[in-house]
């Protein structure tokens, strides 16, 4: 049984892990950590208007890198990549929004950033020292001042913030939190279906955003068109009008409009808004084509949810394995709980989930994320329905082990580690296109 601070450190990590975001999370975070290094400057200068820095030096680590290079950034029609989220990020960001910095920003400043990336006074360069893979530097000058900040570990963690007088307080974030190593399938499983009601009805929140994604993504014609492909007389045609079909085109409806910038927040999980839609939608799309109540809905997102966090702190906030396994993984064990799932059964359903998808590489946040979601998703839905029947991949097979926590860490130890090779072939093959 979990003990009463077992339920608080658990309840707390939810609440840090699954927040807002408005677009790809990666460039949200340089956007971020470029509003608070300008915020100092300006606090250092003190002057009435705010000022625009004269230069801005970015170190950046190749993760960082990777998935801000092809991703849509909201607000700017259609433009992608680090430069207009840096220069927005200076000119019109907010760091108290956190991940929804660029939230304010108006046309005015948009077309202000198109001239300062023209001027070149940004300059980024790949981080050579720090190891970690999600590190953030920056330092903005102007007028013969200087100012930093960085953000290391996760996507709102600032370890560090100078200028030139004393420093104004440094704002830490969460962390990748430790608190998920004492965490177990069985104690995610026992939080999900014992806390009480009232205290998990937040997670209908994530339910709200993330409809409202996929609702923005079938209305407007957003990167590749996946979801509404999936919903077109073409897709129907194919797939018909299953269950399954409407799980996997409005999961893809929601990715489609936030990697192609939509101008609409989602509710992300560990840092990663695609991965809250993995979460989030094929759990909701079930559920309501299931007939199922409002408390196995919130009990089943807050299963998908918790699960995919528990997977994600083992395998850090970044990597070479794509964020949809880890996420699809928990929608998998939300749908077994919604089919009427045992422990047991949402147990089959990770080990499932696992010996099919380990491997999948992430090249980047992008339009064609989208794919990958589904893909994810589609083996989310197979593998519970293998579960519910009490099949499951066993231990003579691959990295599968009788034990189900001990699956995930071999999916985990694969991705963090043995996938680093991979890592930096892929990001040498994204940064050497002709």
């Amino acid at each position: 049984m979990l003990n009463d601070e077992e339920k608080r450190s658990i309840m707390a990590l939810l609440h840090e892990q699954v927040v807002p975001a408005i677009g790809c999370t990666e460039p949200m975070a340089v956007a971020l950590c470029v509003a608070r290094a300008t915020e100092l400057l300006n606090a250092t200068l003190a002057g009435a208007a705010k000022v625009v820095p004269e230069r801005i030096e970015l170190s950046l680590s190749a993760n960082i890198l990777k998935n801000a290079m092809g991703v849509g950034i909201p607000g700017t029609g259609g433009m992608v990549g680090l430069p207009i989220a840096i220069a927005l990020g200076a000119i019109g960001g907010k760091s108290c929004l956190g991940l929804e910095v660029l939230r304010d920003c108006t046309p005015a400043d948009l077309e202000a950033g198109k001239r300062y990336i023209a001027e070149d006074h940004i300059h980024i360069a790949l981080e050579e020292k720090d190891p970690d893979k999600l590190y953030i530097h920056v330092a903005v000058k102007a007028a013969g001042k200087e100012a930093e900040a960085c953000i290391k570990g996760s996507h709102t963690n600032f370890i560090e913030e100078t200028d030139s007088p004393p420093a104004l307080p440094i704002r830490e974030g969460a962390e990748c939190s430790e608190q998920a190593s004492a965490l177990t399938l069985f104690k995610v499983y026992e939080f999900a279906t014992t806390m009480p009601l009232e205290e998990l009805r937040f997670i209908l929140e994530a339910k709200r955003l993330n409809e409202a994604a996929a609702e923005e993504g079938l209305r407007e014609n957003y990167g590749h068109q996946l979801g509404k492909t999936m919903c077109s007389p073409l897709g129907r045609g194919i797939m018909g009008d299953s269950i399954f079909a409407k799980v996997l085109s409005v999961t893809s409806c929601a990715c489609d409009a936030r990697m192609a910038g939509a101008m609409i927040p989602v509710m992300s999980n560990s840092g990663s808004g695609n991965q809250g839609i993995c979460a989030t939608m094929p759990v909701v799309v079930f559920a309501r084509e299931n007939h199922n109540t409002e408390e196995e809905l919130i009990r089943a997102l807050t299963l998908s949810h918790l699960t995919a966090i528990y997977i994600k702190q083992s395998l850090g906030c970044l990597s070479a394995l794509c964020g949809c396994v880890v996420a699809s993984t928990g929608s998998s064990v939300g749908i077994t709980y919604l089919m009427g799932g045992t422990y047991e059964q949402m147990s089959y359903s990770v080990k499932n989930m696992i010996a099919n998808l380990t491997g999948m590489i992430c090249d980047g946040a992008k339009p064609s994320c989208a794919l990958k979601l589904t893909t994810g998703v589609g083996t989310a839905v197979m593998s519970a329905m293998l579960a519910i029947q009490n099949k499951n991949v066993t231990s003579a097979e691959g990295i599968i082990d009788d034990d189900v926590d001990r699956s995930i860490h071999n999916l985990t130890s694969i991705g963090s580690r043995g996938m680093d090779e991979t890592d930096r072939f892929v990001l040498d093959i994204m940064t050497h296109k002709s």
